[in-house]
């Protein structure tokens, strides 16, 4: 799934993406850490994958990986 990345702080390695609808999704270190970045910049086209059987605080999806878009 494609998404835009929306906060990043490199201290925590935490942030959170925009889907395409608009809607705010966070992800943790663990999900940072697991697509290889060393850093994301707001507004870049990033790909996330998504734990269908885990949901986050509030029934958000869990973001699993955060990774570049590539073409």
């Amino acid at each position: 799934m494609q998404a835009t990345s929306y906060t990043y702080d490199p201290e925590t390695r935490c942030g959170s993406v925009l889907l395409d609808d608009g809607t705010p999704v966070p992800f943790d270190a663990a999900a940072f850490d697991a697509g290889g970045l060393l850093l994301l910049r707001v507004g870049q086209r990033v790909r996330i994958e998504i734990d269908e059987d885990a949901t986050g605080a509030g029934d958000v999806p869990r973001i699993t990986l955060v990774t570049l878009q590539t073409l």
